[in-house]
């Protein structure tokens, strides 16, 4: 395919002003980024917005992590304190964060992420099952009676007592 620069050499394409297209379109200079480094014109990147998208990046993805963590955590203790309540919903909910935890963070720097928050993300979980059960907190175990092992497991339900305590 001949492009416009190939028909006419003399048409320089006007550089792009990678601050301002950051700015402006992120999309774009995401585009742009790949571009250079497919190119290997690394001295024209841009390299203090690259540094704060990519911190940016790993910052969402940790985010992430968490909310799957509490997710699942949050249905896994309405699972076996409100027996009487389950529903395919709650099971398909069980399911998908599962699957999108243990793609996020089944190795790596996200799986020892997981493991450093899951008290904190455990707090948090009680919190949204008390909400949504009505139940009071003190319900809920104290210290947090799962895994990271349990919550990347795809068939682990808390069916018996035992296995909602904090003494694991």
């Amino acid at each position: 395919m001949t492009t416009t620069q190939d028909r006419f050499p003399m048409i320089q394409r006007a550089p792009v002003d990678l601050t301002q297209l950051y700015e402006t379109d992120e999309t774009a200079w995401l585009d742009a980024m790949s571009e250079l480094i497919r190119q290997g014109w690394f001295d024209s990147l841009d390299y203090s917005h690259l540094g704060e998208y990519l911190s940016d990046m790993a910052n969402r993805d940790r985010k992430e992590v968490k909310s799957r963590m509490a997710t699942r955590m949050a249905h896994l203790l309405k699972w076996k304190l409100q027996p009487d309540n389950r529903s395919g919903s709650w099971k398909a909910t069980i399911y998908e964060q599962q699957s999108q935890l243990a793609d996020d963070a089944a190795k790596g720097v996200l799986r020892n992420y997981a493991d450093e928050v899951l008290q904190e993300t455990y707090r948090r979980a009680g919190r949204q099952a008390a909400a949504e059960t009505e139940l009071p907190e003190k319900s809920f175990p104290a210290e947090c009676p799962f895994t990271v092992e349990q919550l990347l497991e795809n068939d682990f339900f808390p069916e018996r007592k035992n296995e909602l305590t904090s003494d694991q």
